[in-house]
């Protein structure tokens, strides 16, 4: 999981799967987007997105498992900021979450996350197992946020 783009700065961290921890990293992202001035609707996104990218590995992913770590690389430039998370879990099929606007869903909470992260973020993929997710951030101008 080596990003090929050229980042100014790149970070490498292995966490263990606790909520808080994954909340430290998470602000430690959000404070570079705020130093390479991204915009605020960009830092609001990319927060959500964090947050449910690494709570689902936490707990769908390593099930609160103590014995499992989550694997988190970021880099950030002027222009992009780019997360993979990677948890030791069995992986999923994205495309088997229902549908959180079906009708039939509107009451279940399962679904809601990988919406948001689709509707917030510029890239948002998962490998083959289902167990790394992959977001992206591009910079937005500062007319596309009023």
């Amino acid at each position: 999981m080596i990003f090929a783009e050229r980042f100014d700065e790149y970070f490498d961290e292995t966490i263990p799967s606790e909520t808080a921890r994954g909340q430290e990293v998470q602000e430690r992202i959000v404070a570079l987007m705020e130093k390479y001035e991204f915009t605020m609707r960009d830092v609001f996104s990319t927060r959500l997105a964090l947050e449910e990218g690494i709570i689902n590995a936490i707990k769908h992913g390593n099930r609160m498992d103590a014995s499992k770590s989550v694997k988190i690389q970021w880099g950030i430039s002027s222009e992009l900021v780019k997360v993979i998370i990677a948890d030791e879990g069995e992986g999923f099929e994205p495309e088997d979450v229902p549908d959180p606007t079906d009708d039939e869903n509107l009451e279940r909470p399962c679904g809601r996350g990988i919406m948001l992260m689709r509707a917030f973020m510029d890239t948002i993929e998962y490998n083959e197992v289902g167990n790394v997710l992959t977001i992206e951030k591009k910079k937005s101008s500062e007319e596309s946020t009023e």
